[in-house]
C-alpha cells in the first residue's frame, strides 16, 4: 500500500472572463496544447465531449482517434472534472479538477490532479513528472488568452 500522495495543484491568472477561458480550455485545446504533449505530435482535434460521461479525444491528422480521458464534471464556465489517462492505460487515470473563479484581472484557474496512489509505487515519480508537464501546457493557455482579447475563444458547447 502507498502512503497518501498530495495532489498536485497548479494556478494561475489569466486575463479573460471565466467563461471565455472554460471555452478555451475545452473548445480550443487544439490550439494551445503542445504537439509534443499529444500522442499524433500534430493533433488536427483534441474535443472534449460537453458532459458528464463525455470521452475526451485527440484526432490526428490521419483521422485516428486516440483517447485522453472522461468527463466526470460539465459546470460551465466554472468547474470541469475529468479522468485523465494521456499516454497511459485508462486504468491509470487519475482525476484532474479544473476550476475558473473570476476575479477583477480575469479568471484565476486552479488545476488539482490527484489520485496518484492508484498507481502504486509508480505513483510518487508519476506526479513529479506530472509538474513539469503541467507548466508546459499553461503556458501557452495563458499566453492565448492574454493575447487573444479581440478575438477570444469561442464559448464552451
Amino acid at each position: 500500500m502507498v502512503d497518501p500522495i498530495a495532489p498536485l495543484v497548479v494556478e494561475l491568472e489569466v486575463r479573460a472572463e471565466p467563461a471565455r477561458a472554460f471555452g478555451a480550455w475545452v473548445a480550443r485545446t487544439a490550439t494551445w496544447w503542445p504537439k509534443a504533449h499529444t500522442i499524433s505530435g500534430d493533433p488536427a482535434r483534441i474535443e472534449f465531449e460537453p458532459r458528464a460521461g463525455g470521452r475526451i479525444y485527440e484526432v490526428g491528422a490521419d483521422g485516428r482517434e486516440h483517447p485522453w480521458g472522461t468527463v466526470e464534471v460539465w459546470e460551465p464556465p466554472a468547474r470541469l472534472v475529468y479522468r485523465w489517462h494521456l499516454f497511459f492505460a485508462p486504468e491509470e487515470a487519475t482525476t484532474v479538477e479544473v476550476t475558473f473563479t473570476g476575479t477583477d484581472a480575469g479568471t484565476a484557474v486552479r488545476i488539482e490532479q490527484r489520485g496518484w496512489e492508484a498507481l502504486g509505487e509508480a505513483g510518487p515519480p508519476r506526479r513529479e513528472r506530472t509538474a513539469g508537464g503541467w507548466a508546459a501546457v499553461t503556458a501557452p493557455f495563458r499566453a492565448l488568452l492574454d493575447t487573444d482579447a479581440t478575438t477570444g475563444p469561442r464559448e464552451a458547447p
